[in-house]
């Protein structure tokens, strides 16, 4: 009887050794999948994502495990690959452009328990969130140095895609600009890509030759800047800073940053917390940020850009409050009257100011 005892005794104590000297299994981490439209490179709209993705590593270490494809086109081949991504076990997945919206929701409802955030679209669902930076905040700075620095009064946009948000970001542009130089026109040349510096220097060169001398972009490589240093006049990074592509003629940049919304994003998912909601931030949030003005700038300029920004900081502010016209000169909105949000996020029209027509 005692022998029995012993050996129970003697089986219990190694199996209380063996628990407390086996570590406790830790939870997994979570998987994160990133879409990217372009290649990340080293500027521009997907650079910019990837920033925040690895801001997110650094901000939550072992807690995430994140993937990414990129250079993915917009349409069928982007749901293919949102669809492997949920099939590899990623619970948190973020599609980054605009085009990836209905195949982000289509792959969704297939995959019920599995997170969804989409950049710049407007549909939600159960498991399907957005997420939209104001950049045409950004935009009307740049308008508002572009107005005060070109000599001829002509701006030239190389422009993606004719979609609300490109649509908003040449408008704000143009109306930052004539804030200070009601003489201003905008010229747009539409290149049907958000990645292609074959076509947007193409495009620039275009614009130059017609009597542009300040450029803005709505593209993510540093092409068009590179081409305004050749020919000796101005232009402004996009998405990120791109000064180093051109430290003659880069003015300055609004850029994006991502991560907090991304870390904030993958906290919420790992506490169970996360709710599908249109999520949007600007200045004010830190999403939009503004790299140093080139010293080319005159102080006129920098004094009209700080007070502007600083107003849309503080809220008293917002580029599209009235009176706005449409290029026929009918009012889009009354003054003291601001662009309701559903119009904002659908913006069909070209201000006042810009020639041409949108493509259909």
């Amino acid at each position: 009887m005692k022998r029995r005892n012993f050996f129970a005794l003697t089986t219990l104590a190694a199996a209380s050794l063996l628990a407390f000297s086996t570590p406790l299994r830790a939870a997994e981490p979570l998987k994160v999948g990133f879409v990217y439209v372009g290649p990340i490179g080293d500027a521009g709209w997907t650079y910019a994502h990837d920033q925040g993705r690895l801001a997110l590593e650094k901000a939550l270490g072992a807690q995430v495990k994140t993937t990414y494809v990129e250079s993915v086109p917009e349409g069928a081949d982007s749901e293919r690959v949102i669809r492997k991504l949920a099939t590899e076990g990623n619970k948190l997945i973020f599609t980054t452009s605009f085009g990836y919206m209905n195949p982000t929701e289509k792959v969704a409802k297939a995959f019920p328990n599995v997170i969804f955030e989409h950049a710049t679209g407007y549909k939600t669902a159960k498991n399907m969130g957005n997420y939209e930076a104001r950049f045409y905040e950004g935009a009307y700075l740049l308008g508002v140095v572009a107005g005060k620095m070109t000599k001829k009064n002509s701006l030239g946009i190389v422009a993606s895609f004719p979609i609300p948000e490109v649509l908003r970001n040449i408008n704000a542009f143009t109306l930052g600009a004539q804030s200070v130089n009601p003489a201003i026109k905008t010229k747009v040349i539409w290149v049907n890509s958000w990645y292609d510096p074959a076509k947007e220097r193409q495009a620039a060169e275009t614009m130059i030759a017609q009597g542009v001398d300040v450029l803005g972009q709505n593209t993510d490589s540093p092409a068009t800047l590179q081409v305004a240093q050749e020919k000796g006049i101005y232009a402004f990074g996009w998405d990120s800073d791109m000064v180093k592509f051109a430290p003659k003629s880069h003015l300055t940049a609004n850029t994006l940053d991502w991560s907090n919304h991304y870390i904030e994003t993958a906290k919420a998912v790992i506490a169970g917390t996360w709710k599908p909601k249109e999520t949007r931030g600007g200045l004010k949030e830190g999403w939009i940020k503004m790299s140093p003005l080139n010293a080319a700038v005159s102080a006129d300029a920098t004094k009209a850009f700080e007070a502007k920004k600083k107003a849309m900081i503080e809220g008293s502010f917002t580029p599209f409050q009235g009176p706005i016209k449409d290029q026929t000169g009918a009012i889009k909105v009354a003054a003291g009257a601001t662009m309701p949000l559903k119009e904002l996020m659908s913006m069909n029209f070209y201000v006042e100011g810009v020639e041409g027509s949108i493509p259909k």
